[in-house]
């Protein structure tokens, strides 16, 4: 069974860092591990990625030292517990406004004495070959929990949603909480940054990881000295397409 070595990290005060993967390669997962990346978010709210194929993708990071993360879709039960039953690491839901919702989520990502989530022997269990009270414990200790702060509705629950003992991570998404505020796009906007302030400030309060999205590594640089912990720099795509341009415009 896995052991999660960023909630560990995280746990100890430091700083991971990530990138989100909309492709289904896993050469990609394996190339990201290789540069040094902490771990990965397996994007299935946005592209194609389906149920089967992140499989793939979850045992290439593995393989790499990657922590892999599920971008699930919704916070549906299933959802959570068919993302967790092939050995996601931890699920990131989007759109978590509310301390209810939030709980929910836990529920469903967590075994009995936590949560409801179904009982089964699959991938994550090692195929059924460790104990099951055993494989139930170490699944409630190592999953990681990452909540998305990417609505005016979630900043205003903001303590609620940290006070939870289950969530790791509150993730503020800044270009879903610029259109949330009016803003579309405006990430650099001052309403942001106050939005971004007060994650850093609640999960401070509150023992979490704050996290956030960035494009290139010198934000990343700059969020983790304002206290943020958990930070994701560009997605697959971005990265690569910016690798190409770059060298192209050499040529040209």
């Amino acid at each position: 069974m896995f052991k999660n070595r960023m909630k560990t990290l995280l746990k100890e005060g430091g700083t991971a860092f990530g990138t989100f993967v909309t492709c289904n390669s896993p050469d990609f997962i394996e190339i990201i591990g290789l540069s040094g990346f902490d771990f990965v978010v397996i994007d299935t709210e946005h592209g194609p990625l389906s149920i089967e194929s992140t499989v793939s993708l979850i045992r290439a990071a593995e393989v790499r030292g990657l922590t892999p993360i599920t971008r699930v879709t919704n916070s549906m039960e299933s959802t959570i517990l068919r993302s967790l039953d092939v050995g996601a690491h931890g699920i990131q839901v989007p759109q978590v406004n509310h301390p209810a919702a939030a709980m929910e989520i836990v529920k469903a990502a967590k075994y009995f004495p936590i949560g409801n989530r179904g009982l089964a022997m699959p991938r994550s269990s090692n195929y059924g070959t460790v104990p099951p009270l055993e494989y139930f414990k170490h699944s409630n200790r190592e999953t990681m929990i990452i909540v998305h702060c990417e609505n005016k509705e979630g900043l205003d629950h903001l303590e609620e949603i940290a006070q939870i003992p289950e969530v790791d991570v509150i993730f503020l998404g800044p270009f879903d909480m610029s259109q949330s505020m009016g803003i579309p796009g405006e990430v650099n906007h001052p309403l942001i940054k106050e939005a971004a302030e007060e994650v850093v400030r609640v999960c401070k309060a509150y023992n979490k990881a704050a996290g956030i999205f960035v494009t290139d590594g010198q934000q990343a640089k700059t969020k983790m000295q304002e206290g943020f912990q958990y930070i994701t720099i560009g997605m697959d795509i971005t990265l690569f397409s910016k690798i190409c341009k770059s060298q192209i415009e050499k040529v040209k």
